[in-house]
């Protein structure tokens, strides 16, 4: 019997030994399907760690097995997904509004309408223009509805304006100016049948090229001087983006004109107190008492003097010169003056008369409109419009009939002789001329063209 308690120790192992080795085998064995559904109802879950104990480990019922490593060993349910940005591009078109955008978009009109009034602290929405492109932003988690996050659109490619909701679910707005840098472009061309056609095939920008023609104007016919193999020359400055973006109105610096070999060159002037003007080498204001051309792009179709009458059949003086345009051009005040008369005057149609001096007045007629606020007694401006060309009165065709009258005589106004206007002297000519010899080097220093790479202004 001394050998009894051992024996019945080794049997009582033995049968424990197989009943851990049954309930592991049962642990391991996959659950029936309808079991495995009541599972993930229970309480238990992969955080929960409940361990299983089988021998000296333990593992948790998320894990197998480990085959070596710490004692204990724990997994964590994977994280939630993270929102999915969702981004939509609503392009701006005739008759739309930044609300039916945003909700074409897919946003919530509340949402749209918080976000729009949150925006308006740094942008007017009745600023938005067609063409313009509204990015829209929407969070879409896993298996959740999609959110709406704000919106952003540039106005202008060195402008950025966006609205964003809080964490508390408000809408802010924001802007972001991008800073913008000044670039220096030389531009040379010869003139074939008219500059606006040679400076556009250069890529000139148009109101460059109407600036041109209007500073020029007071001393170029540009019906009858320009001839084919005449040159012009300009120095441009536009601002860019980092990304060479041209942002808003280049300026005219520097322009030159050479007709029948004989250059006339202007550079631009801005004074102490803000007027800015063209002048010549000795610093003489280009601006003359009157325009000799009060229209731009016209074609002379008949000069001042005696000829037939086109409506009435014979011969009578023509107190005026004509310019044919297409109906709608808009035609300038030749200089600064009071209007005399303004509406309909017989075989003159639509007219308006204005008087510059004690000794100058001029004349408009057969005009299809008279301009918005010209009336009798009104002070204008030099290149103001006062009307539009048209084919009112005695006439046979869309043209300006325009009249220069010296003490109340028609004069003929391509042959008037004007006074310079303003002339630089003193401190500010010496300003001047300084502002012109760095302009001068800067135009030698540049290669030609608006598509190479360009200097940036000294």
């Amino acid at each position: 019997m001394r050998h009894g308690k051992p024996v019945i120790f080794a049997t009582v192992g033995m049968l424990f030994g197989a009943a851990a080795v049954l309930v592991a085998s049962h642990l391991s064995t996959p659950a029936p399907q309808h079991l495995s559904s009541q599972r993930k109802k229970s309480s238990i879950t992969a955080d929960a760690q409940v361990p299983i104990v089988a021998g000296p480990r333990s593992f948790s019922m998320a894990s197998p097995p480990p085959s070596s490593g710490s004692d204990t060993i724990t997994s964590k349910a994977a994280h939630p997904s993270p929102a999915t940005p969702r981004i939509h591009t609503v392009k701006i078109e005739q008759g739309d509004t930044l609300m039916g955008a945003l909700i074409s978009a897919g946003v919530e009109r509340q949402d749209a309408h918080s976000a729009i009034e949150a925006l308006r602290s740094v942008y007017d929405p009745r600023s938005l223009r067609v063409g313009d492109e509204i990015t829209v932003t929407f969070d879409e988690p896993e298996n959740q509805h999609q959110s709406f996050q704000g919106f952003s659109l540039e106005p202008s490619p060195a402008f950025k304006v966006q609205s964003s909701r809080s964490d508390d679910g408000s809408f802010s707005s924001s802007s972001i100016k991008t800073p913008l840098n000044d670039e220096m472009v030389r531009i040379e061309g010869d003139i074939g049948t008219s500059l606006f056609a040679a400076a556009g095939e250069a890529g000139v920008p148009v109101d460059i090229i109407q600036n041109l023609i209007n500073i020029f104007s007071y001393d170029v016919d540009f019906q009858r001087d320009i001839q084919k193999g005449d040159r012009f020359a300009l120095l441009i400055r536009r601002k860019i983006t980092p990304r060479g973006e041209p942002v808003g109105d280049a300026v005219l610096l520097y322009a030159a004109m050479t007709l029948s070999g004989r250059t006339t060159a202007l550079w631009r002037h801005e004074s102490k107190d803000g007027r800015i003007d063209y002048f010549n080498s000795k610093g003489e204001s280009v601006r003359k008492a009157l325009l000799r051309t009060p229209i731009n792009g016209a074609r002379l179709t008949s000069g001042f003097g005696t000829r037939v009458h086109p409506v009435l059949g014979y011969s009578r003086m023509h107190k005026g010169v004509d310019f044919a345009a297409p109906r709608g051009t808009p035609i300038y005040a030749a200089g600064d003056g009071v209007i005399e008369i303004a509406g309909f005057k017989g075989s003159y149609g639509n007219y308006v008369r204005l008087r510059h001096n004690n000794e100058y007045a001029t004349a408009y007629a057969h005009m299809s409109a008279i301009g918005k606020g010209i009336a009798t007694g009104k002070r204008v401006r030099q290149g103001e419009v006062i009307g539009y060309v048209g084919t009112t009165g005695r006439s046979t065709g869309p043209h300006l009939h325009y009249e220069i009258m010296k003490r109340g005589k028609q004069v003929n106004p391509l042959g008037v002789k004007f006074p310079t206007g303003n002339v630089l002297a003193g401190a500010e000519l010496r300003r001047f001329q300084g502002q012109r010899a760095t302009m001068e080097k800067v135009y030698a220093d540049l290669p030609v063209g608006m598509n190479r790479k360009l200097a940036r202004a000294h």
